[in-house]
């Protein structure tokens, strides 16, 4: 299907969607007029009424005719001037692919590439060009990669797929706004009824009789009809639109295949999830690690340590890239299979390709780290952005860790405190150990059923791997507050913590000390908790409480 039916088809959909609501507004029309003919007056009213109220949304979405105003994805404009490299590939590349290339190239901070054009005359006429890069796919794709992944989304022009985008999202925009509109009233309606059942419930109880069971289930009913009128209609757009945007991804690879070659296609396919994935856990492990501390990576960082990441975690990587996501396919899927894309991409003929251009993209930036600090600065919020840098990673593993540690609010502390009526420090849980008293405070826990209908030995052992984390965690906090904490920082695995004592936690020592220290740790918290608790030996391997908790009371 060429560009022109294409358009026709989005133009039909969009059409649809008016008709449907002609039809919707035709049948509110006869019930008002239904009413007048053979309802008493009372009855005409409350229709005309339910008929204003259930038409205002549909009308609304009818004159919702404006294409969304195309914002862009937020990043750095990248100059020709400025990155004289990128811009002579990019360039080259749409020579290569026969089309026009991007009037804009933007650095993002995801690992996706992406095109748009703000077309004309409903997508019939070319518009200004964009290209989006982020810096986190130029981090971890070779240069042979990077010319697939744009040849790619070159193929995206070459078959005038982005020309009608803004067509089709201005009818998902109609569509998902009127829907959402319904769902409102609706809810609405069922918070309304609900507070009013509770409202008369209560009002029983205080004269002492029963309440009735609250049951909102026909409060906003004709609301989610209308929603449910929309939505079938919505399914049937949405699996023309994105069938087609499918089959579009295809052609796009075949691009992508013709331009940069069989095998960098396919390896630029199997590492975007692999690096999507490892991204993910960079952000979530390093990049905002010190957020609790108010406190961000080394300038240029945030984006900029990606890189080390991925050349410490190369073996996990290589393991990802060969497990290809195997989720099935959905008729809402706007993406075929990446296992099939791959499948169809490796079935091509060897056309001698496959050690063209190895070096780094991230070498095609001018200067990657000044391109990753201005990124910073693009992307992230003016309230992230006032946090202080840290001096290195060690230092902002050190500083969340101690923020992390020192804000500490466990089901443990909460119960702790109740109990005791004082705040729930780790000398106050010793001396309620010492006193006999912890499997009590252990029933104020948050438990399952089942533990909390054991007793004696069968609920002690349900609860003790739950209290031993805890009690574990806060003599960490201790420590770390008493400055007797140190973290070995690591790309390559997680972060360890050296305990008093010991070099390093967990045995990596040569001469032992980290194991003897550990051993010695959960040893002396298991004692603690033990059937017959003794509090001594970690009593010994913390230091001694501050004077104004030396007593619990």
């Amino acid at each position: 299907m060429g560009p022109t039916l294409r358009a026709l088809r989005a133009l039909v959909l969009l059409a649809g969607f008016q008709l449907l609501s002609l039809v919707l507004l035709a049948v509110l029309l006869a019930a008002d007029w239904a009413a007048v003919v053979w309802a008493p007056a009372s009855i005409t009213l409350k229709v005309w009424i339910v008929s204003a109220v259930l038409a205002i949304p549909v009308v609304r979405g009818m004159f919702m005719l404006r294409t969304p105003k195309d914002e862009g994805q937020p990043g750095v404009r990248l100059s020709e001037s400025g990155e004289p490299r990128l811009w002579a590939l990019v360039r080259g590349l749409a020579d290569a692919s026969g089309t026009r290339g991007p009037d804009e190239i933007v650095l993002t901070g995801d690992v996706n590439a992406a095109v748009s054009e703000r077309a004309r005359l409903l997508g019939l006429l070319p518009g200004p060009r964009r290209l989006y890069l982020g810096l986190p796919l130029l981090t971890g794709l070779s240069e042979a990669q990077l010319k697939a992944v744009i040849a790619h989304e070159y193929g995206h022009f070459t078959g005038g797929d982005t020309r009608l985008a803004a067509l089709v999202v201005r009818g998902r925009v109609q569509i998902t706004r009127t829907i959402a509109h319904f769902h409102e009233k609706a809810d609405s309606k069922v918070a309304k009824e609900r507070a009013r059942q509770e409202k008369s419930a209560a009002k029983r109880l205080a004269k002492g009789k029963s309440a009735k069971e609250i049951n909102t289930a026909g409060a906003g009913v004709t609301y989610r009809m209308m929603a449910a009128v929309y939505t079938a209609y919505g399914k049937l757009a949405l699996r023309a639109t994105l069938s087609t945007a499918r089959a579009q991804e295809y052609a796009a690879d075949v691009t992508a295949a013709r331009i940069a070659g069989r095998d960098a296609t396919a390896a630029a396919l199997r590492d975007i999830p692999a690096l999507s994935a490892a991204h993910e856990f960079y952000l979530e492990s390093y990049a905002t690690l010190g957020l609790p501390a108010r406190t961000l990576p080394p300038r240029g960082e945030f984006f900029g340590g990606f890189a080390r990441m991925l050349t410490a975690r190369e073996l996990e990587l290589a393991g990802m890239r060969t497990d290809l996501p195997t989720e099935p396919s959905s008729p809402y899927d706007s993406h075929p299979p990446m296992a099939e894309r791959v499948r169809r991409i490796e079935a091509f003929s060897d056309d001698a390709r496959a050690h063209e251009d190895k070096g780094s993209a991230l070498a095609l930036l001018t200067d990657p780290g000044t391109s990753a600090t201005a990124l910073e600065q693009a992307v992230l919020t003016d309230e992230v952005l006032a946090f202080a840098h840290a001096a290195d990673w060690q230092d902002l593993l050190d500083k969340a860790m101690a923020a992390r540690l020192a804000g500490l609010d466990t089901p443990l502390h909460r119960a702790l405190a109740l109990y005791t009526k004082a705040p729930a420090t780790l000398w106050s849980l010793l001396q309620v150990i010492d006193d006999g008293q912890v499997w009590q405070l252990a029933k104020r826990l948050p438990l399952s059923d089942e533990a909390a209908s054991a007793t004696g030995r069968a609920f002690r052992e349900f609860v003790r791997p739950l209290l031993m984390k805890s009690l574990e965690t806060m003599v960490l906090a201790e420590l770390s507050a008493r400055g007797l904490l140190r973290w070995e920082f690591s790309w390559a695995e997680a972060a360890t913590v050296h305990l008093p004592g010991s070099d390093v936690d967990g045995g990596t020592g040569a001469d032992g000390a980290g194991t003897d220290a550990a051993h010695r740790f959960t040893a002396a918290v298991a004692a603690a908790l033990a059937d017959h608790p003794d509090t001594a030996p970690l009593r010994a391997l913390t230091p001694p409480a501050p004077h104004e908790t030396d007593t619990l009371r």
